[in-house]
């Protein structure tokens, strides 16, 4: 793996998020605190483009320079990524509708599923097209606390490189590594305490191509195929749980809120950083284990007859952690929810 690479991609983000504040600053795109946001001072936004810029040229680049059977692929995921930052551009200067946001994400999501999945079927691209487009705004709404997308995206770039690498697929490790890498550049200026934020034209972008990876994860015949479904879980369950919740409430699901568990978990008192910690230690107590347990024995697991994996333990798995998960996020909401109103009554 050229690590080279890599440092290009985490520099070039590194450099690229420090010139955004300076940006920002000059353009006035700064969150003020108020009653639906978790912050306290004034802080930049629209910090993801380091993030964006690294992605297009070394997340894309190697599909279409190193891998020239994958130019097609490249050619709608810079496609789908140009249009959801510049969406995600727009946004964070101007505001937009959510009627405007969710079209530019359906057509982004649609040519990059049709292009990567078209041969399988119209049904297989319109599924993956879906998982797009919640993958999206999904990772959008869990941009609330310092860090935690940043986190929680480079852990999932890293779970997927080490497939890549480890069963020796360098079409889809070195993208991956290269997204973590952008990642990890634009953290220290976001955790623990921000000094930019991410805003929607990163968010939205990184929830874009974590779909994409946990496709190509799902195509690694040697591995798990639910590996990546696992390894997202935290954010799945979280805003998902949230959403059928405000859904079933009659409330304004499409609304701004502060409902999600991280936010009531910082409505408690918990300072941005422990809510991470948190967050992380699901993925490291919870999601390594789980993910070690499934694929550490991946050649023995294979059915030799079709090329795939038997899916019995696939599914106990799956189903497990998100079972696991739903029943932690009821029960931290509901602490939650007596806390705060503890406090208020002390």
């Amino acid at each position: 793996m050229p690590v080279s690479w890599i440092a290009a991609s985490f520099l070039l983000s590194a450099l690229v998020t420090w010139l955004s504040i300076r940006y920002a600053y000059h353009r006035n795109l700064i969150d003020q605190p108020g009653q639906r946001r978790l912050h306290s001072v004034p802080t930049p936004r629209g910090g993801g483009i380091g993030i964006v810029v690294a992605c297009a040229m070394f997340f894309v680049l190697p599909l279409s320079g190193i891998y020239p059977g994958m130019t097609g692929a490249a050619a709608a995921m810079l496609f789908g990524l140009a249009i959801v930052a510049a969406i995600g551009w727009w946004d964070d200067h101007f505001g937009l509708g959510v009627v405007e946001r969710l079209a530019v994400h359906v057509v982004a999501a649609s040519a990059l599923a049709f292009a990567l999945l078209g041969h399988d079927g119209f049904a297989a691209a319109a599924v993956f097209a879906f998982a797009i487009v919640w993958s999206i705004n999904l990772h959008n709404f869990m941009d609330g606390v310092d860090g935690i997308l940043g986190a929680q995206a480079l852990f999932a770039f890293a779970v997927l490189g080490c497939f890549g690498s480890h069963y020796a697929r360098p079409e889809f490790a070195l993208p991956v590594w290269a997204a973590a890498a952008a990642v990890l550049g634009f953290l220290p200026f976001n955790f623990p305490h921000a000094r930019v934020f991410m805003g929607d034209v990163g968010s939205g972008v990184l929830g874009l191509l974590i779909a994409v990876g946990v496709l190509w994860q799902m195509q690694v015949a040697e591995t798990a195929s639910v590996s990546g479904l696992i390894a997202c879980s935290a954010f799945v369950i979280d805003a998902t749980c949230n959403l059928l919740s405000r859904m079933l409430r009659g409330k304004r699901w499409y609304s701004a809120h502060r409902e999600h568990l991280y936010q009531w978990m910082t409505r408690t008192g918990m300072s941005h950083a422990r809510v991470v910690g948190w967050y992380a230690g699901w993925n490291l107590f919870v999601v390594v284990p789980v993910l070690y347990w499934l694929n550490h024995d991946a050649p023995a697991r294979l059915d030799h007859q079709t090329g795939t994996f038997l899916t019995r333990a696939d599914l106990v798995a799956v189903i497990g952690i998100y079972s696991v998960g739903i029943a932690l996020w009821i029960f931290g909401k509901r602490w939650c929810l007596n806390r705060v109103k503890s406090h208020r009554h002390a």
